[in-house]
């Protein structure tokens, strides 16, 4: 499934069409989109029913209100869609932190306990988005820097990255450096080591066409609209942990 490029369900008000327990399988994610300014009517409704106190109070800390909205409608949407694939009530959902696999302390990938479901979530400027699977699976979303940023970053990539980067015109270098990033921090959020490992250290490439191949992963883009880039890379259901 090496190139495939993920299209994503989306969570509205109107929730979903179809029961979702059990549906998730190993080698293939379920990969949803939330927008925030569309489901502000839902995290009204819900947000204080349904978080835990250490999402209210990280909601509660952020300075811009796009921010805080964006981050709401993610975790509301989150328990909404674990409750329905564990089919229990959302506010009941039971989530705790793997031990980070560079120091052994307890904050390493969200897991609801016995992972019944993998699941992973990413937001940023008013989209949130969200999968779920059978094996640890990573998702990001990026939104598209400038040119400075692209280049300043880029520098930081596997050395064969930022040789593509680097011989890409100005005006498409940013699209390009968004869209290995969200790769890599895709890939490494499903390793659970999130920025703790070196993005120099895998390549993935930063063509349109696929993203390398990962021994053990399947990694493709999520197309998620024009100032954007996505990633979704779930381990093989054969693959140890």
């Amino acid at each position: 499934m090496a190139g495939v490029v993920w299209r994503p369900l989306e969570l509205r008000d109107g929730g979903w069409a179809q029961p979702l327990t059990g549906s998730v399988t190993g080698d293939r994610p379920d990969v949803w989109l939330v927008r925030a300014e569309a489901f502000r009517t839902v995290v009204a409704r819900l947000a204080h029913a349904v978080l835990d106190r250490n999402e209210t109070e990280r909601a509660a800390a952020f300075r811009q209100a796009r921010d805080r909205d964006t981050y709401l409608a993610g975790h509301v949407g989150l328990r909404l869609l674990l409750g329905a694939y564990l089919g229990v009530p959302p506010a009941d959902v039971p989530l705790e932190r793997l031990p980070c696999p560079m120091c052994g302390e307890p904050h390493g990938r969200p897991v609801v306990p016995g992972n019944p479901v993998h699941f992973s979530l990413s937001h940023t400027g008013g989209l949130c988005l969200l999968a779920f699977a059978a094996t640890p699976v990573g998702v990001d979303i990026e939104a598209v820097p400038d040119l400075a940023a692209a280049d300043e970053v880029g520098a930081c990539l596997h050395p064969r990255e930022s040789a593509e980067l680097s011989a890409l015109r100005a005006v498409d270098r940013p699209t390009a450096f968004a869209r290995v990033w969200a790769r890599k921090e895709a890939y490494l959020k499903g390793l659970g080591t999130g920025l703790g490992r070196a993005m120099s250290l895998d390549y993935l490439g930063t063509a349109t066409a696929a993203p390398a191949t990962v021994p053990g992963w399947t990694i493709g883009d999520v197309a998620v609209g024009d100032g954007y880039a996505a990633a979704v890379a779930v381990r093989a259901s054969t693959s140890s942990p």
